[in-house]
């Protein structure tokens, strides 16, 4: 029997700094999240962040907040209810951190009798510290507690022409309301060096402005190519026209290169050089979240305005849009009939 299971990222418990502290200590501890060794991710994780990041996170996380709980969980679960809808086999939902975890969504499943498991990581573009991790931690828990279950996961849809399309539209809906001078495409930073270590030719990636561009293996696990040609077969589809449009990364941590351009300096330079209306998209999250409510709903707008921007706008995440929640069944549905 066939079963799937949706995964996103996940989310504290509650907004209490208990909580948040041990959300960021399962993500933050993730050798894939920060890549160096143990000892030193121990050191810099549990003996300084968790000392003084939790209490912070912690009130940006009740400024996002909502009745129900977590957005990027309700808004999972919303999808997840649809698209269980237009599917006749079970389907699960988990998060790679926090709850409903991995292991208890393969147990449900398993519970129902499935035996072949299709795993769909909730990230457009592939990147260590997303796709990857769900990857190997999947396959890990099945190997240990269910070695009777097949895993079958689902690669970086970023290319997608349906996943495109719905993105697309979700986006043109919000450009004709509030027409903004300029659209900018923001997606989640990673260091440079998580490029290089995706590299499966070990030479191509030198993320120069060219090598992305260049037809290579190596762009299959590669999240600044995915991104950016997110955002060109996005502007194909709508017809963007050249400098309307363009590129940035959120969220750096740390001091060492991130993937640039830098989406809070980009927001603050065009407020700088006369953008009065500005558009923000989010395409590396599926769900609406802290870094899309609260860093660029919140911060980057107020940032915005006070560098001379008159209107800021952030486009909603596919979340459980119809459109997409029937892309993803349809994804499931061609699956289970193979």
């Amino acid at each position: 029997m066939k079963g799937a299971l949706l995964v996103n990222l996940g989310s504290p418990n509650s907004t209490s700094v208990k909580d948040v502290k041990n959300y960021l200590d399962e993500f933050l501890m993730d050798k894939r999240v920060i890549d160096i060794p143990y000892l030193i991710r121990a050191f810099v994780v549990k003996g300084i962040i968790l000392n003084t990041r939790p209490k912070k996170s912690a009130e940006a996380y009740k400024k996002i907040w909502w009745p129900e709980g977590s957005p990027l969980i309700v808004l999972s679960e919303r999808l997840h209810k649809k698209v269980q809808e237009n599917s006749d086999i079970p389907i699960e939902l988990a998060m790679r951190y926090g709850n409903p975890s991995i292991k208890s969504g393969i147990q449900k499943l398993a519970d129902k009798g499935v035996t072949e498991i299709l795993l769909l990581p909730l990230y457009p573009q592939f990147a260590m510290a997303t796709t990857e991790t769900i990857v190997v931690l999947a396959n890990k828990i099945v190997k240990k507690h269910f070695p009777h279950i097949k895993i079958t996961d689902v690669p970086a849809f970023y290319n997608q022409p349906d996943y495109i399309a719905v993105l697309s539209n979700s986006i043109q809906k919000h450009l004709a309301e509030t027409k903004p001078d300029h659209l900018l495409f923001s997606y989640h930073g990673v260091p440079e060096r998580h490029i290089k270590k995706s590299d499966v030719t070990k030479s191509h990636c030198k993320i120069d402005g060219s090598c992305c561009k260049t037809p290579s293996d190596a762009h299959e696990f590669c999240y600044r190519h995915q991104c950016y040609q997110t955002t060109k077969n996005v502007a194909k589809f709508l017809n963007l026209k050249e400098g309307t449009y363009s590129t940035s990364f959120q969220s750096r941590l740390g001091r060492e290169p991130w993937l640039q351009p830098y989406t809070d300096q980009t927001i603050d330079d065009f407020a700088k050089n006369g953008v009065k209306n500005l558009a923000v998209v989010t395409p590396a999250f599926v769900s609406d979240c802290l870094e899309t409510l609260e860093e660029i709903g919140m911060e980057a707008k107020h940032s915005f305005e006070e560098n001379g921007g008159e209107h800021f706008s952030t486009i909603p995440c596919l979340n459980d849009n119809d459109d997409w929640a029937n892309t993803v069944s349809n994804w499931i549905n061609n699956w289970n009939t193979k």
